[in-house]
């Protein structure tokens, strides 16, 4: 819950020799949103998401919080821009697997990657998991961002898979989207948090040979 700072000081880092708050270099919008972008991570990471507030991070940037809202208009939306920036390093990550090895290859890659990161991301930074959580929760757009960009990566692949002669579908769009809510017990981030690494990684390729071995049925038509 976002909290009202209006009526609040403003705390200022850095002093004039007059003891006066020192105004900040005028910048423009997009890098301004991206140091708040920045900064909030960080203290997220840090601290945790429900531990910081927007006020926190305008005094961590030396700035009024009203600043920070003229950006941001709520945390939440801060978190989703945070959220939505992850994704998209997470999906260019995905496009730098070889696009040339055969489909069943690349559909394992893909699951295996999204899982290994979902995993070592809740080991080395506990605090993100919170704020996956509350990207969940409160069904932010990342969420649906994320599942749109992956659902376009398995459709290709199932496609490549067509004109290889391995993947036997008609309905591509349909076997896509259901590839990805099979694939959901191993990449979903509830889920990749609730078991242990190896485990993990087990039911991964046993989940994936699932998918491949339905798509390579004549009954996929």
């Amino acid at each position: 819950m976002d909290h009202d700072f209006r009526g609040q000081p403003i705390i200022c880092k850095a002093s004039d020799i007059e003891g006066r708050p020192t105004r900040r270099p005028r910048k423009p919008a997009c890098e301004t949103r991206e140091e708040i972008l920045n900064t909030a991570e960080r203290l997220f990471r840090t601290h945790g998401f429900a531990s910081v507030t927007i006020a926190d991070i305008a005094a961590e940037l030396s700035m009024s919080p009203a600043n920070v809202f003229k950006h941001f208009r709520s945390k939440t939306s801060l978190v989703d821009a945070i959220a939505a920036r992850a994704i998209e390093e997470t999906v260019a990550s995905l496009r730098g697997l070889s696009p040339h090895d055969p489909a069943p290859e690349r559909l394992c890659a893909l699951a295996h990657h999204l899982m290994h990161k979902h995993v070592t991301g809740r080991l080395d930074a506990p605090f993100v998991f919170e704020m996956i959580l509350f990207t969940i929760t409160e069904e932010l757009d990342c969420g649906e961002r994320f599942r749109k960009m992956v659902v376009e990566m398995i459709t290709d692949i199932i496609e490549a898979g067509i004109r290889e002669g391995i993947y036997h579908v008609a309905d591509v769009p349909r076997f896509a989207n259901a590839t990805f809510d099979a694939l959901a017990c191993v990449i979903h981030p509830v889920m990749t948090g609730m078991e242990k690494a190896d485990i993990m990684a087990t039911r991964c390729r046993e989940v994936v040979g699932l998918i491949d071995a339905a798509l390579r049925s004549p009954l996929a038509k």
